[in-house]
């Protein structure tokens, strides 16, 4: 069993929930986000901005591995730096766009 974070960009929420739920089914700890500004239009300040980063940056210290949600490759600035961060404290990095290792799930989600 490992710890889990999930690292990408908040529009792809359909595909954090899928990374959460495969990784779950696999009896890891999944660690995700709190809400998805972009894909609820929700517009937050920059304060609160910097600290939901910092918040990240806690979630990957406890992490053994980061999952990066790169949905058609893409890797946006915030990603890229969580990405450095966890390559810097040594963390397992995995790519959504790799896929999933589904071999150890008893069942499966349709989303």
């Amino acid at each position: 069993m490992k710890v889990i974070t999930l690292c990408g960009s908040t529009k792809f929420k359909k595909q954090f929930r899928e990374a959460e739920a495969s990784l779950t089914l696999q009896g890891h700890i999944v660690i995700s986000l709190g809400f998805f500004e972009q894909s609820e239009g929700i517009k937050i300040p920059k304060e609160q901005e910097e600290l939901f980063e910092d918040m990240h940056f806690r979630k990957i210290d406890i992490s053994d591995e980061i999952f990066v949600i790169d949905l058609d490759g893409y890797i946006g600035n915030s990603t890229k730096k969580e990405i450095e961060y966890a390559k810097k404290a040594g963390k397992i990095i995995r790519y959504y766009s790799m896929g999933m290792d589904t071999s150890n799930q008893s069942i499966t989600l349709q989303l």
